[in-house]
C-alpha cells in the first residue's frame, strides 16, 4: 500500500485492515464461519446474505456475463476436486499429494439466484461458490476507494497482483513492477510502467501450483471442463477502469489462451501476455519495452 500523502499513511492502514476483515469474514472459502461457506451450505433454500456478500456476489456474476463464463463463480466444487480444498500454505506443504482428482465442471453461473429487494441468494444444492477470481480485487477496489475518501490522499492498494488506485495520482503516474510474481523485487524479469487511474491485474499460472493425482496443478481453471486450462500464456497483466474489470480479464485471458489478443484488442484493453517461454505480447496501447 503507498499513499500520496505520508501523514495519511497511518489512517489508510486501519481503513484497509477493516475493509481486509470484512472482505475475508464474508467471502472466504477457508473459513468455515464465513458468510460464504454458510451460503454454500444452504443446499437450494433461501439465504439472506450481507450487504457485502451481495456486492461480491453481483461482480462475480457480472464477471460471468462479460467473459461468457470463462470467470465463473460456481467453480467450488471444481477447485476443491482437483486439490485446493484449503488454505494454500495447507495444500503446499502435504507430504502425501493427493492420490487422484475428478474434473467436477462448474454448474454454470446462470444458476445463482440473486433477489436484490429482498437481500435473497439462492444457490442450488451440490453447488459450492468460489469467488477467487473477482473478491480480492473487489477488496483492493473498495480500500483504495476507502482511504481517498477518508484521507484525501492518493492510493495505491496491491493485493497479491491485484492492484487499485484512487484520488489524486503522484505526477508521472505510479510506478509498477510487472512480472510473473507480485512478490519478486525490481531487479525481477519483467517491465515498469505507469498507472495513472483504475487498475492493473495480473494473473498467472506459474505461483500457485500444487501436486494431486500424480500431476502438478494450477489454479485458473477451464469451467467447463472443470480441469485448469492450458498454459498457453504464463501471466497476463492487463489495466483497466478497475482492479475488478482487469482481474476480471486477465483471468479470462489466462482461460482463452491464444484467442485472448484479438479480444482484450477488440475490449480495448492494454494488456502484456507472456507466453511460457517468455515471448510477450501485447495488445491496445500498452507501452512497448524499451528495445
Amino acid at each position: 500500500m503507498t499513499v500520496s500523502d505520508a501523514p495519511a499513511l497511518g489512517q489508510a492502514v486501519e481503513i484497509v485492515k477493516a475493509e481486509l476483515r470484512a472482505i475475508d469474514l464474508v467471502c472466504s472459502r477457508f473459513r468455515d464461519d464465513s458468510e460464504l461457506q454458510a451460503l454454500n451450505r444452504s443446499a437450494g433454500k433461501p439465504f439472506a446474505a450481507s450487504p457485502l456478500l451481495l456486492e461480491a456476489l453481483t461482480v462475480a456474476l457480472a464477471a460471468a456475463d462479460e467473459t461468457n463464463g470463462d470467470v465463473d463463480p460456481t467453480i467450488g466444487r471444481a477447485i476443491n476436486a482437483l486439490g485446493w480444498d484449503g488454505d494454500f500454505v495447507v495444500v503446499v506443504s502435504r507430504t502425501a499429494p493427493q492420490p487422484s482428482v475428478e474434473a467436477v465442471p462448474a454448474a454454470g453461473w446462470h444458476s445463482l439466484r440473486i433477489d436484490r429487494e429482498r437481500g435473497l441468494v439462492r444457490v442450488p444444492a451440490g453447488v459450492e461458490i468460489d469467488l477467487g477470481a473477482t473478491a480480492k480485487a473487489l477488496a483492493a477496489d473498495r480500500s483504495a476507494r476507502a482511504v481517498a475518501r477518508s484521507t484525501g490522499a492518493g492510493a495505491l492498494i496491491g493485493l497479491g497482483g491485484d492492484i487499485s488506485v484512487a484520488g489524486p495520482v503522484p505526477h508521472g503516474g505510479w510506478t509498477i513492477r510487472v512480472t510473473d510474481d507480485h512478490r519478486a523485487g525490481a531487479t525481477a524479469e519483467g517491465q515498469t510502467i505507469a498507472l495513472h487511474g483504475g487498475g492493473l491485474a495480473t494473473s498467472s499460472t506459474t505461483v500457485r501450483r500444487w501436486q494431486a493425482g500424480g500431476a502438478e496443478r494450477h489454479h485458473i481453471l477451464d469451467p467447463r471442463t472443470g480441469l485448469q486450462c492450458a498454459e498457453t500464456w504464463r501471466t497476463v497483466s492487463v489495466a483497466a477502469s478497475s482492479c475488478v474489470a482487469a482481474n476480471t480479464a486477465s483471468t479470462a485471458a489466462i482461460v482463452r489462451g491464444h484467442a485472448a489478443p484479438a479480444w482484450l484488442e477488440e475490449a480495448g484493453l492494454p494488456a502484456r501476455l507472456v507466453t511460457a517461454e517468455g515471448t510477450v505480447a501485447i495488445t491496445a496501447g500498452w507501452p512497448r519495452e524499451p528495445s
